[in-house]
């Protein structure tokens, strides 16, 4: 049996069985790896990687700057800032037909540049906005899925740790790929905003218009967001002129996060708490699945099936376009039926051999994956996004939910056309850092 023959039956075959048996992903592709290292060399040797693995992952530096941004936004959370966020853009917006719709779209945007997890900004702006747009008597299946969609921006506006470990996994710049997804954020966010547009356009009582304001009052809205933006701005200019690494770009992020909490007395010691263990459990689970993908890995680098995928893919009578476009079909299919964190480590290695060899760009390919991926969070089966929604919208069924995400899924298949056509649109900002 060949080598690639091997690797083809672990991932595809073995990994399966053991997802359907419901192991955990990290564990699953951490199993796979380590029988299937052992298959090919010896029982001693897949000990050995096993153990070397193990150890230079949860003693990485590198892997420090996750918990870092993961609490930073967990104290962005606790400490309410959501609610300013979401104020301010409905002070904007909201007297505009749908107007309520499009301030939770971007006041996802902006909580996502301070969160960046997809399941934290769906359940906060369920709690905010929901309650809004059911008062103004908002179409269910407009507001529902505006939410769901409008917290996929949480893993592409960065910090983004979805953005960080594509950037520790193909050894490239992590504040390239910040600010890579910085601008295919605010173009998916640009293109969400205008769906609402649209769709109450046509039918103009699905979103009401809410109440006018003063520009009086739309100025003092800002109040409640200048906090969070001059986090945000300390953040990325920072390592824009390199004053200091991601890691310390994480822990400086963290520190004024608690320090404005603070000073606003919206921290109490309970929410300190609350956000300490949430860190933790979410970087355990995420250094798991990034252990589990390396071990994964090395048993992909030894049947060499990433170097004979992007040999044969070069081969192929299709433009490079035509194969990008395949590729991402495959993310897509593969991000509606597992975690898209997981499929991203998973098929990194196998992918981002052949984007290189077609002569794309590491930055652009790193960020347009994520925006693909993140059709999977929101589109079923798996749609965790849609379900945390979901399941918060009491009274609206799930497949009502799943309804309005659909009403929104062409504005990502236009921003990832419109980033294939433009790839600038993507490396612009990242190009400055050169």
């Amino acid at each position: 049996m060949s080598l690639t023959l091997i690797g083809i039956i672990g991932i595809f075959a073995l990994m399966f069985i053991l997802f359907v048996f419901g192991i955990p992903v990290g564990f699953a592709m951490g199993l796979v790896g380590f029988c299937g290292f052992s298959y090919v060399i010896t029982l001693d040797a897949g000990f050995n990687m096993l153990a070397s693995v193990t150890w230079d992952t949860f003693s990485s530096y590198g892997l420090t700057v996750i918990p870092l941004f993961i609490f930073m936004g967990q104290i962005a959370f606790y400490s309410g800032v959501n609610e300013k966020l979401y104020n301010a853009a409905f002070t904007w917006v909201g007297h505009i037909r749908g107007g309520i719709a499009m301030a939770t779209v971007l006041a996802c945007a902006a909580f996502a540049a301070i969160c960046g997890s997809n399941a934290a900004t769906a359940a906060t702006m369920t709690t905010v906005a929901l309650p809004q747009m059911n008062k103004y008597k908002y179409e269910p299946m407009l507001s529902t899925g505006a939410i769901a969609c409008g917290s996929t921006l949480g893993v592409v506006i960065p910090p983004s740790v979805v953005l960080i470990i594509i950037g520790l996994s193909t050894e490239q710049s992590i504040a390239k790929l910040f600010y890579g997804g910085l601008g295919a954020g605010i173009l998916l966010a640009i293109l969400l905003t205008l769906t609402v547009y649209v769709l109450c356009t046509i039918h103009p009582e699905w979103g009401p218009v809410g109440e006018k304001t003063t520009f009086k009052a739309k100025i003092k809205s800002l109040a409640g967001a200048v906090e969070m933006l001059i986090l945000f701005m300390v953040v990325m200019l920072g390592l824009y002129f390199g004053l200091f690494t991601p890691t310390e770009a994480g822990a400086i992020g963290s520190f004024f996060a608690v320090v404005i909490a603070l000073v606003q007395k919206k921290l109490s010691w309970n929410d300190f708490y609350n956000s300490i263990f949430d860190t933790l459990r979410i970087s355990c689970m995420v250094i798991v699945i990034i252990t589990g993908a390396m071990i994964l890995g090395r048993f992909l680098a030894i049947t060499r099936i990433p170097f004979d995928i992007a040999d044969w893919v070069v081969t192929l009578p299709f433009s490079k376009i035509t194969i990008m476009a395949i590729i991402f079909g495959i993310y897509i299919i593969g991000g509606a039926v597992m975690d898209g964190l997981a499929l991203l480590l998973i098929t990194i290695p196998i992918f981002f051999p052949v984007a290189i060899e077609l002569g794309y760009d590491p930055i652009w390919f790193g960020v347009t994956i994520t925006i693909v991926t993140t059709l999977g969070a929101v589109t079923p089966p798996v749609g965790a996004t849609t379900y945390v929604v979901g399941g918060m919208a009491k009274d609206v069924p799930l497949e009502r939910v799943f309804k309005g995400v659909i009403y929104f899924l062409p504005a990502y298949i236009l921003c990832i056309i419109l980033m294939m056509l433009f790839p600038k649109m993507v490396l612009f900002l990242p190009n400055l850092l050169n």
